[in-house]
């Protein structure tokens, strides 16, 4: 979590850089241009600056969730952020191992996947030993827990 943390205060810094000095020259740069009717850098730079603040203002949000997590709050013994879980597909007959991250960490490639993607949200509070049904675009898939990794078993 720290890492997407790290992400997200530099690009709010980015973006925060591009509206405060970025923008502003641009639109002084346009303006000296006249009509701002027909001033396509204008409204160009217009754009951008509305684009940058509703950026900025869900990135800003998107830290202050992820600052109040309390992962001491997180269960123990279920799948919930930070879980690694081995997974044995029942129809394929292979294991498949997840790490359940933020959607800023995630990585298909590299097994990290969101809590609130399809199978994050179906794995979230299960237990080793169940059994789940995911809905996936390549057709429902049946997998057993057979191994769960919690956030706090990481920690010892």
């Amino acid at each position: 979590m720290k890492e997407a943390k790290k992400g997200l205060e530099e690009r709010v810094r980015k973006l925060g850089y591009e509206l405060k000095t970025e923008l502003p020259k641009a639109l002084e740069k346009a303006l000296e241009l006249g009509d701002l009717r027909e001033n396509s850098e204008y409204q160009t730079a217009k754009e951008r600056q509305s684009i940058v603040q509703a950026e900025l203002a869900n990135l800003t949000k998107r830290l202050a969730d992820l600052s109040m997590v309390n992962l001491n709050k997180l269960p123990e013994g279920r799948v919930s952020y930070g879980s690694t879980v081995v997974l044995y597909d029942l129809d394929r007959e292979e294991e498949v191992t997840y790490d359940l991250v933020t959607s800023e960490e995630s990585d298909v490639t590299q097994g990290k996947i969101s809590t609130t993607s399809p199978i994050g949200k179906s794995l979230m509070g299960r237990e080793e030993g169940d059994e789940v049904s995911i809905r996936t675009p390549g057709g429902q898939r049946n997998y057993e827990i057979i191994q769960l990794t919690t956030i706090h078993e990481k920690e010892e």
